[in-house]
């Protein structure tokens, strides 16, 4: 794997994301999911959930990063909030 730069902060990242699916797929399996309708206009389920909020994420760090000089921790911490408000009512 000569041909990618392997830094700390990326194999944090995938190592995160990885064990968000290792736990919602244990926690599928502990308790299967059923469509609900929240607050999102659809009916979902927890992994639909998870990954709008991940996609979700993905822009407020954009957002972030190119509109304002604020710093990325903000995003990280602002992205985690809506990750929790998104699986619990959306």
């Amino acid at each position: 794997m000569e041909w990618m730069v392997w830094t700390t902060p990326t194999a944090v990242f995938f190592a995160a994301i990885a064990a968000i699916l290792l736990g919602m797929t244990a926690w599928e399996l502990a308790s299967p999911t059923v469509e609900r309708k929240g607050f999102l206009p659809i009916a979902t389920t927890r992994g639909d959930r998870l990954f709008i909020g991940l996609l979700s994420a993905a822009y407020i760090h954009l957002a972030v990063l190119g509109f304002t000089p604020l710093n990325l921790w903000l995003a990280l911490g602002i992205s985690i909030l809506w990750l929790g408000i998104l699986l619990r009512w959306g």
